[in-house]
């Protein structure tokens, strides 16, 4: 047998804090902090500028070097503006302020190559245990024992036995298999020995196929930051542009050197976007902050803004609207009291390692003693238990199929030869899962799972939605994703659930089922399970967007009056500075009224 990874290794975040972007971005901010707390203790007016020229050099020369290498593509970038603006700044006295752009950049920077990192890591931790269970070529056979993942895509031949393959089809319960069955690499053998003879070839596997659609998808999402880029090259174009004109053209018609160098500096620094640049990030960052301490992880604040358009939301089922094991719900005794049929059952699956048989026993007052114990992979298990024997599994007979069609795995009890009563387990719906679903408003729900319609419309009438598609495996998922619209949020847990998070607008993950695939892949991740956070988190997400829709306005009146002043008037220098930082402070302070718990009050509907 081939060794198999059971868990994709995660990346350090030791590891993370190594990437260059990220040391630049701390030594930026260290040295402007430095700066700073010389200005206040009053120190030489040399030292705050040598640090401050530090910060420009740390957090500046990245962006710098990579604004001059667009240039020679024909591409002017926003970032290169900024340096521009920062030096500029400095040059007539403002090295305060050019400090402060650097450092917002150079963080914005870091935080990006994180999650980039983040996302490339989950990538290739997957990548790893596909190689590992990907080990057979087409019509090789191999033998899987109890415990042990199976090795790659195929059809049983021999034996029988119940497997775990919910990491790929998201069904919550083991799947019987027998000769003739299809089994997927990567899924979890459980308690008999199946020879499996390959059908598909490693690169082909259904797990291969998840990794290929988490890869294209997290391409295609990346895409859609070219409009923006072509914004920002238009802006730092025109600034340029406006720039060079206000110095250039004032000389050409004789004006004195140093009136039209600080003319042009002053439009600089009015025309700079440091108040457009705050007016986006503190009501994002602040909502961000929020979230996170109520137990929702927000990876960045792209992904918050796209939150805060979400539309349709899509819930996976296991796991996610419910709690990914199962419990007996229902027992129907037949000759027997209801105590009697669990303790008996109990009894006989007290030495057994399959889930259905620890429900059993985790639902009995009383578990007695049994003995003579047999497992028969695929049917069930036998026992003696206060001196009767004891049979517990599969069967059939109107009580079956009657706890079968209410959607529930439905498990046949005999004692000493004769049915004794029937028990239904199910996966248990999270107690949240119908008040988080109620207040998801303008937001309409639908259930995307693996499992079988009947235990899906189960689900789906307890928690409140009406709209349910089931058994889909992953590429299915991310179709239907993509046919409810492009503002699509996603909610999952499972490895095959990372392909639509993947695919969706937006993608959130419970954090502590959560597979590491679909915790790196989502944009989001539920830390705490609670599901009543995703509605908040959107509501949330929503009043940070109508907030940086205010803060663009006033930043853009302040940034417009200001260049018309420069332009056709006499702007002084230190009024340009102060309705520059002024308008910065306003909507800085704005955006951060989102930090409260007042707010996350309001978005859980709550005063």
């Amino acid at each position: 047998m081939v060794q198999v990874i059971e868990r994709a290794t995660p990346a350090r975040p030791a590891r993370r804090l190594l990437l260059p972007e990220v040391r630049w971005a701390l030594a930026a901010l260290a040295l402007f902090l430095a700066g700073l707390a010389a200005d206040l203790a009053g120190s030489p007016g040399w030292l705050s500028w040598v640090l401050y020229l530090a910060c420009y050099g740390a957090g500046g020369w990245e962006p710098l070097l990579a604004g001059l290498r667009a240039l020679r593509e024909r591409t002017l970038d926003v970032d290169l503006l900024m340096v521009v603006a920062a030096v500029g700044a400095a040059a007539i006295g403002q090295v305060f302020d050019g400090g402060l752009l650097i450092v917002i950049f150079a963080t914005s920077g870091a935080l990006e190559a994180v999650a980039t990192r983040r996302t490339a890591d989950s990538v290739r931790g997957l990548l790893d245990l596909t190689a590992e269970t990907g080990g057979y070529e087409i019509g090789d056979e191999f033998v899987t024992r109890p415990g042990q993942r199976i090795g790659g895509d195929g059809i049983v031949l021999d034996g029988a036995s119940e497997v775990d393959q919910s990491s790929v089809t998201g069904e919550s319960m083991p799947v019987p298999k027998a000769p003739g069955d299809e089994v997927f690499a990567g899924t979890l053998n459980g308690t008999g020995m199946l020879r499996v003879r390959v059908t598909r070839d490693p690169s082909d596997t259904v797990l291969a196929r998840i990794v290929a659609m988490v890869e294209e998808a997290s391409a295609t999402k990346a895409r859609t930051q070219l409009f923006i880029e072509k914004i920002e090259q238009r802006y730092s174009a025109g600034v340029v542009v406006a720039t060079l004109a206000l110095f250039l053209v004032p000389l050409a018609f004789g004006a004195g050197l140093q009136d039209t160098l600080l003319r042009a500096m002053t439009f600089m620094i009015v025309a700079s976007p440091c108040a457009v640049v705050l007016a986006t990030m503190p009501p994002l960052l602040s909502a961000i902050a929020n979230a996170g301490r109520h137990g929702v992880l927000v990876k960045s604040a792209v992904v918050l803004e796209r939150l805060g358009t979400t539309e349709r939301v899509a819930f996976d089922k296991t796991g996610t609207l419910t709690e990914g094991t199962p419990r007996v719900v229902e027992v129907r005794p037949l000759g027997m009291s209801e105590p009697d049929v669990l303790r008996y059952a109990a009894g006989a699956e007290q030495s057994s390692e399959h889930p259905l048989g620890r429900a059993i026993v985790a639902a009995a007052d009383r578990v007695p003693v049994a003995g003579d114990f047999r497992a028969e992979p695929g049917r069930g298990v036998h026992a003696v238990v206060d001196g009767r024997r004891v049979f517990v599994g599969r069967g059939d007979g109107d009580p079956v199929r009657e706890v079968e069609a209410a959607g529930r795995t439905a498990v046949l009890v005999r004692v000493d030869g004769e049915p004794a009563g029937v028990l239904g387990l199910a996966d248990r719906v999270r107690p949240d899962a119908r008040a988080a679903v109620g207040l998801l408003a303008g937001a309409s729900p639908v259930l995307l799972t693996g499992d079988n319609e009947r235990v899906a419309a189960r689900v789906a009438d307890e928690v409140g939605i009406t709209d349910v598609r089931a058994g889909l495996l992953p590429q299915d998922k991310v179709t239907a994703v993509r046919e409810l619209g492009e503002r699509v949020l996603v909610v999952g847990d499972g490895i095959n659930d990372a392909p639509a998070l993947a695919a969706a607008h937006t993608g959130i993950a419970m954090g502590r089922a959560g597979s590491d695939l679909a915790l790196e892949t989502a944009d989001a991740v539920v830390v705490r399970d609670e599901l009543t956070a995703i509605p908040a988190v959107v509501a949330l997400a929503r009043r940070a967007r109508r907030l940086v829709l205010a803060n663009l306005v006033i930043a853009s009146a302040f940034i417009a009056g200001l260049v018309l002043w420069d332009l056709f008037g006499e702007l002084p220098l230190p009024l340009g500075v102060a309705g520059h930082e002024g308008s910065t402070v306003l909507v800085a302070l704005n955006g951060l009224r989102l930090l409260g718990e007042r707010a996350w009050r309001t978005a859980q509907g709550r005063r």
